[in-house]
């Protein structure tokens, strides 16, 4: 315990107006791993004098007295000396980190000696306060964390664990110009602006993670607010999702007979539900030879193929009289349109973008949205209403919704848990006509299909030319190569775009090699007048039913 306190002082300047709440004896360790080791660790603890519920520890090995001052020495000289990057690319704790070497070999006289891990111990400071989020910096860099929240000064930071669902932090701004300052820094991080004449913020991380904050309190009561939304470094693709159960094989082999025959599908449902991850999970069923254009407020989507054209929204300032031009989700819909897109994928569907992607589903092209609603009726309300305006008879060309859900789930144990799963699947037959094709059952968390009744696998069929039975028995091999993908403990998005992809090379190999085999060679026989009387006899070569027999002219 002594190593998580200096005479109860913080070991960083950047602490100040920081309240750092220490564990005590006594907590019991629900759960405890480490962040960067040896340097910083989370533990979860759960205790009568914390209050109900669990608590999120954020623990960094402090500093010694001698490492301390020689941390100060080299933030003010970094400060003064640290130069940009010459080259494009670079990551900016790595290049921190880098510079701090340079340093400690350039001053080894006035900043001490230290062992090895010592230095470390430093430099891992050093990288925080400079390149990373400082007091913050072990929870932005937890992958269990899906949330971050700060609701104002001298209010525990909550977070949103992935095993432990929403948990208050023992981190809390305790200074108002403390918190302000960091904002600022988050804003110039997602390379905005954030002021009193500007209090809202929208933008995006250096890591990806998305931002949302206000600023002191012009709009919010406690003070300066913000939330990041963290952005996985490794995407979820479809294989993961089975294994979480958030669908079964069945489900996805569907989505992906929906995608390789270009037709629409969103997804719906709440804040959290996971609507842009299962979009961007379900990318990795796509053919590799579509264009795709994504259009987003804030990137998010990754698609893993490479003809890809990302657009995002902007925000456009005003100077002086001159009016301010915003780039709207609406113009970039219909720019797009100029792309000539096999898909268009919206982000997120809110306002007048919605009209000109039904017009583009109308004109051919392919489109993928998600929208916030807690059902298709809601869903469909939304869309002929304004600011929308989609007309009723546009409705069924988006062919297929899904409808995902934070759910809990039947625990034997007695435990309450919580997941993700998707709860149904329609296809959209007309305004306010629906076929459901895919429901999961809350009682047994299982997932119960009738493909049979597909209407879209009859539109596929008859657009191939074969019967609807044999795009089920398509759908039933596609299952069962996803359950082989499974089994084989790939999950990465790109292995499994490269094994979709395999998928479609086999079956064309199959192809090329049945139309290749070796066909019986037909003697064509010249028979006379008499002969041309008697029944034809097939000579030891058979002939099939189709084969035409050349026979001589009648005199």
């Amino acid at each position: 315990m002594d190593l998580l306190r200096r005479n109860g002082k913080s070991t960083d300047p950047r602490d100040v107006g920081v309240s750092i709440e220490e564990p005590e004896e006594g907590y019991q360790v629900v759960d405890e791993y480490h962040v960067k080791e040896p340097f910083s660790k989370v533990s979860i603890f759960k205790s009568a004098k914390l209050g109900a519920g669990l608590h999120y520890f954020s623990i960094e090995y402090p500093l010694v007295e001698d490492e301390y001052e020689t941390y100060q020495k080299m933030v003010k000289i970094l400060s003064k000396e640290l130069e940009p990057p010459t080259e494009e690319g670079v990551e900016p704790e790595r290049y921190v980190f880098e510079q701090a070497e340079r340093i400690a070999e350039k001053y080894y006289r006035s900043l001490g000696k230290f062992d090895q891990n010592g230095w470390e111990r430093i430099f891992y400071y050093v990288v925080r306060a400079l390149a990373g989020y400082g007091r913050l910096d072990p929870i932005m860099n937890d992958p269990n964390i899906e949330d971050i929240s700060c609701n104002g000064v001298n209010v525990p930071l909550y977070v949103w664990h992935r095993k432990h669902e929403s948990i208050p932090t023992n981190i809390r701004f305790t200074s108002e110009q403390t918190l302000n300052d960091f904002i600022v820094k988050l804003a110039h991080k997602s390379s905005k602006h954030i002021s009193s004449a500007q209090p809202l913020l929208d933008g995006m991380l250096p890591e990806k993670h998305r931002l949302a904050a206000t600023f002191m309190n012009e709009v919010s009561t406690k003070g300066s607010t913000f939330c990041i939304r963290k952005f996985r470094a490794d995407p979820l693709s479809i294989v993961d999702l089975i294994k979480f159960g958030t669908l079964n094989e069945r489900i996805a082999a569907y989505f992906w007979m929906l995608l390789e025959n270009k037709l629409s599908f969103m997804i719906i449902g709440g804040t959290g539900a996971g609507k842009t991850s299962t979009l961007n999970a379900t990318l990795s069923l796509m053919s590799g030879n579509d264009k795709i254009v994504t259009v987003e407020e804030v990137p998010e989507l990754r698609p893993p193929v490479s003809n890809w054209t990302q657009l995002n929204s902007r925000q456009s300032f005003q100077f002086g009289t001159e009016a301010s031009k915003n780039i709207t989700l609406f113009d970039l819909v219909k720019v797009c349109l100029r792309y000539r897109p096999d898909y268009i994928i919206v982000g997120e569907v809110r306002g007048e973008e919605a009209y000109t992607l039904f017009q583009a589903l109308a004109t051919g092209h392919g489109g993928l949205c998600t929208m916030h609603a807690d059902s298709l009726d809601g869903v469909i309300k939304r869309l002929t209403s304004p600011p929308m305006n989609v007309s009723e008879v546009y409705i069924p060309l988006m062919n297929s919704a899904l409808h995902i859900q934070r759910v809990e789930l039947p625990s034997s144990k007695g435990k309450t848990i919580f997941g993700r799963r998707v709860r149904t699947v329609w296809e959209i037959e007309d305004f306010d006509k629906y076929r459901v094709v895919a429901t999961w059952n809350p009682s047994t968390d299982t997932f119960e299909t009738k493909m049979e009744d597909s209407l879209l696998f009859e539109r596929i069929a008859l657009n191939r030319g074969t019967s609807k039975e044999e795009v089920v028995r398509e759908l039933n091999n596609r299952e069962a190569y996803l359950k082989e993908i499974v089994r084989s403990g790939v999950h990465d998005q790109r292995e499994v775009t490269f094994k979709i992809l395999s998928y479609y090379i086999d079956r064309r190999e199959e192809k090329d090699e049945h139309s290749r085999e070796p066909r019986k060679k037909y003697h064509k026989k010249r028979v006379s007048k008499t002969e041309t009387e008697a029944p034809l006899i097939l000579e030891e070569a058979q002939l099939p039913e189709m084969a035409v027999r050349e026979v001589e002219p009648r005199a």
